[in-house]
């Protein structure tokens, strides 16, 4: 019984590892504009993650690394559930 249960938890594990790293496969368009978006970013890393969650499901980043945010309504208006804050950098 502890064999079966050790396996199922494996299987799905190793199912849940391939889901992540496919749905979090970005585009090489996004790559490469969030990588421009947040070049002059402190905090390079967090930017670019937000920015690669806005553009999968606007299909558009704002030109420049800061602001220009009217260019992509959909990026400009989407708004964290919890902080009630802008989401997209």
């Amino acid at each position: 019984m502890k064999i079966l249960s050790f396996t199922l938890a494996l299987v799905l594990l190793l199912l849940t590892s391939s889901y992540l790293q496919t749905t979090m496969a970005a585009s090489d368009f996004c790559n490469s504009e969030c990588k421009r978006r947040c070049s002059s970013v402190g905090k390079t890393q967090r930017c670019t993650r937000y920015c690669l969650m806005c553009c999968e499901e606007c299909k558009c980043v704002p030109s420049g690394t800061y602001g220009n945010k009217d260019e992509c309504p959909c990026y400009r208006d989407k708004i964290s559930p919890v902080t009630k804050r802008a989401k997209c950098p």
